[in-house]
C-alpha cells in the first residue's frame, strides 16, 4: 500500500515538471522612411495591428518624429507574421516601409 502512495506522488511531481513557460514576447517596431505616406502607415496600423484611428495616428506621429514606434507586443510567431504582412502590403503599394522585432 505504501508503494501505491509513492507511485501517485511521483506522477504528480512529474506533471509539475512538464509545465511550459509562457512564450517570450516581442515588440513589433515600425521604422520611418522618406517615401511611405502617413496615411498608409495609419492604414497598416488599423488593418494589421487593429489599432483605433486615434491610436494609429498617435503611433504614426511617434514613428515620424522619433524614427521608430511600437505597433504592439506579441509572441514570436504572431509578431513575425505581422511583420511579414506589413512588408507584403508595403511592397504591393510600392512603399519601402520596414518593421522589425525586438524582444520585450
Amino acid at each position: 500500500m505504501s508503494q501505491e502512495k509513492t507511485s501517485a506522488h511521483t506522477r504528480i511531481e512529474e506533471q509539475r515538471a512538464t509545465r511550459t513557460a509562457p512564450p517570450s514576447l516581442f515588440k513589433v517596431l515600425m521604422h520611418n522612411d522618406d517615401y511611405t505616406t502617413m496615411e498608409f502607415v495609419v492604414e497598416v496600423l488599423e488593418g494589421v495591428f487593429h489599432k483605433a484611428a486615434t491610436e494609429a495616428h498617435r503611433i504614426m506621429l511617434t514613428i515620424h518624429h522619433e524614427g521608430t514606434g511600437v505597433c504592439g507586443t506579441f509572441p514570436h510567431d504572431i509578431a513575425e507574421t505581422k511583420v511579414a504582412r506589413v512588408h507584403r502590403m508595403a511592397r504591393q503599394a510600392g512603399f519601402p516601409l520596414r518593421c522589425s522585432l525586438e524582444e520585450a
